[in-house]
C-alpha cells in the first residue's frame, strides 16, 4: 500500500470512529470514505480492530511526540505545566480529528494490549510530572489521575469549544486559561 493510501484510509478511519463511534464503523463505510476497496484494507489489516487498534496505536504516539518535544525536563514544575498545556494547543490545533479520537476511545472494549500500554505510557509521562510537583510541595496532594481529569478534562472541553466557535482563541485567553488550571491544581 502506497504511503498516500495509508493514511486515506487512517484518516477516513479516524473520522467515521470519531463520529460514528467503533461499533457504528464498518470496513466498507471506511472503504468507502477512503476511496479504496474493502480488500486493500484486509490486505494490511486483519480486521476492523487491528485497524482501530493500528490508528489509536499512531494518534497516541504522535500525541505523546508533540509534547516531549523540547520538554523542560531541568525546569521546575510550573515550566513544565506551562509547556505541556501549549503543546497540548499545538497538537490540538494541527490534529483535531486525532484528539477527539483518543478523547473517545482511549477506555473501548476492542484496545489491545499495545494500545493500551502506548496510552499508559503517554499518562505516565504526565503523572510523573505531576508527582514530582507533589514532592517538591507544589501540587495538591490529590491523586495523579484526579489532576490529569482536572486539566485535560477542561481542555478538551475547551478546545471543543473553541472549535466550534464558541470561543476565540487569543494568546491572553490561553494564559488565563492556563494560570486558571494552574491554580486549580497547585497548593496555595
Amino acid at each position: 500500500m502506497s504511503k498516500n493510501k495509508q493514511e486515506d484510509i487512517f484518516a477516513a478511519a479516524m473520522e467515521l470512529f470519531a463520529v460514528r463511534g467503533y461499533d457504528g464503523t464498518t470496513v466498507p463505510m471506511i472503504a468507502n470514505k477512503a476511496k479504496v476497496g474493502a480488500g486493500t484494507i484486509y490486505r494490511y489489516f486483519e480486521n476492523k480492530e487491528s485497524l482501530v487498534n493500528a490508528l489509536f496505536v499512531k494518534c497516541v504516539e504522535e500525541f505523546f511526540d508533540v509534547i516531549q518535544t523540547d520538554f523542560p525536563k531541568d525546569a521546575d514544575i510550573r515550566q513544565q505545566f506551562h509547556h505541556i498545556f501549549r503543546r497540548m494547543f499545538v497538537f490540538a490545533k494541527d490534529n483535531g480529528n486525532a484528539l477527539q479520537f483518543i478523547n473517545s476511545h482511549d477506555e473501548g472494549y476492542y484496545l489491545d494490549e499495545k494500545s493500551n500500554q502506548t496510552f499508559q505510557d503517554f499518562l505516565g509521562f504526565i503523572r510523573q510530572v505531576i508527582e514530582d510537583g507533589k514532592k517538591q510541595g507544589v501540587i495538591r496532594p490529590l491523586p495523579a489521575d484526579a489532576h490529569i481529569a482536572t486539566v485535560y478534562g477542561a481542555f478538551g472541553m475547551l478546545f471543543s469549544l473553541m472549535q466550534s466557535g464558541r470561543l476565540t482563541e487569543t494568546q491572553e485567553l490561553l494564559t488565563e486559561l492556563e494560570d486558571s488550571l494552574w491554580n486549580a491544581i497547585r497548593i496555595h
